[in-house]
């Protein structure tokens, strides 16, 4: 289970990056404002503004010599290993993600699918 403030920050980030608008009323919720194949996985990653390499670099103690010197080089490949996956991202879209999932449900198709709690 995810927490709602988890969520109403997702959405908020989606929002503000003009990825997805908010529609009140009965049956309201979110939608997409652009066609799944126009958003691109990197234009989500970039909306939600973190990066999942974080802490690579980080200096837990500024004194000691040997881990400026690890935490520099680690935050160079950071930064390479950054670009590389918005790179990577970007050769990916929702609809991608969509179609995956459809051929995944047609191959389990009468299985019992475990979810995770």
């Amino acid at each position: 289970m995810t927490n709602p403030v988890v969520v109403r920050r997702t959405m908020a980030g989606l929002r503000k990056a003009a990825l997805v608008r908010s529609t009140s009323g009965h049956g309201g919720g979110w939608v997409l404002t652009r066609a799944p194949q126009t958003i691109r996985l990197s234009d989500i990653y970039r909306a939600l503004g973190e990066s999942m390499l974080a802490g690579a670099g980080a200096v837990e103690s500024p004194g000691c010599l040997v881990e400026q010197a690890v935490s520099s080089l680690m935050r160079e490949f950071r930064r390479e290993a950054e670009a590389l996956l918005v790179r990577r991202l970007g050769e990916k879209t929702l609809a991608d993600i969509s179609a995956s999932v459809k051929r995944a449900m047609r191959t389990h198709k009468g299985r019992k699918v475990l979810h995770a709690a």
